[in-house]
């Protein structure tokens, strides 16, 4: 079980989030949500030691998260990667590789069956030797995914992987989370898609600078949570 308790987040004497408190259980999809600007992506990096909490503490499996960050797998926001840097599809999959092999190390036979498995589960085995600067952005969230994969990680969290992507990657993401989720494994995903797509998730998260709600869908998105979180009506 991953449990948040308390974590707050505080920049230059602003909250950017303050007290959230949520438990998350293996086989399960969370999906956050929230306006721009309510802290999800802080409460993420929060969780994952990326940025500095005020107060808090987050553990897995009842130890510390920063102690097993080799069980994680983190998949941030497309614009936050520079797309300019030199590197093959495949390379950029084998990254998910270095917490079990270490860094500079050669990877072994069983670490390149898992990249070539991860490549062909999200249909980018033909792009292996591409640059990734030069696919669609669809392209590259399949590759991020598949790096994801071949971590083999037990926590997986992922920062708007629907943004700006076609609708055959949407399905793909879609499908490899219930893999995940039928290994037990468990997923924090940012999404703005209130739609048809919530149907996914086991668990809601709605976040504006504090956890307006948590738990199943028919007891979260209520018109009250909703205009609590973004301050008007949203069509569900």
């Amino acid at each position: 079980m991953l449990e948040v308790c308390d974590l707050a987040v505080n920049y230059r004497n602003r909250w950017a989030i303050d007290g959230i408190s949520f438990r998350l259980q293996p086989g399960h999809i969370a999906g956050l949500f929230g306006p721009n600007g309510a802290g999800k992506s802080t409460l993420i990096k929060g969780i994952l030691g990326l940025v500095p909490i005020a107060k808090g503490a987050v553990s897995y499996d009842s130890q510390p998260l920063k102690r097993q960050l080799k069980k994680v797998a983190y998949v941030p926001q497309r614009n936050k990667i520079d797309w300019d840097y030199p590197v093959t599809v495949e390379k950029v999959v084998m990254m998910g590789r270095i917490p079990a092999t270490g860094w500079f190390k050669q990877p072994s036979r069983n670490s390149r069956e898992i990249v070539e498995r991860a490549l062909s589960r999200v249909g980018m085995t033909q792009f292996r030797q591409h640059q990734i600067r030069d696919l669609s952005g669809g392209q590259q969230q399949r590759v991020f995914l598949a790096r994801a994969i071949a971590q083999e990680a037990d926590l997986f969290f992922f920062d708007e992987p629907f943004n700006n992507i076609d609708y055959r990657t949407e399905e793909i993401i879609f499908e490899v989370f219930q893999e995940l989720k039928q290994q037990q494994k468990t997923l924090l995903v940012i999404s703005h898609d209130l739609g048809k797509t919530i149907a996914n998730y086991d668990q809601l998260l709605l976040l504006n600078q504090r956890l307006i709600a948590v738990g199943e869908r028919k007891r979260v998105l209520t018109n009250q949570n909703i205009q609590q979180t973004y301050g008007k009506l949203v069509s569900c």
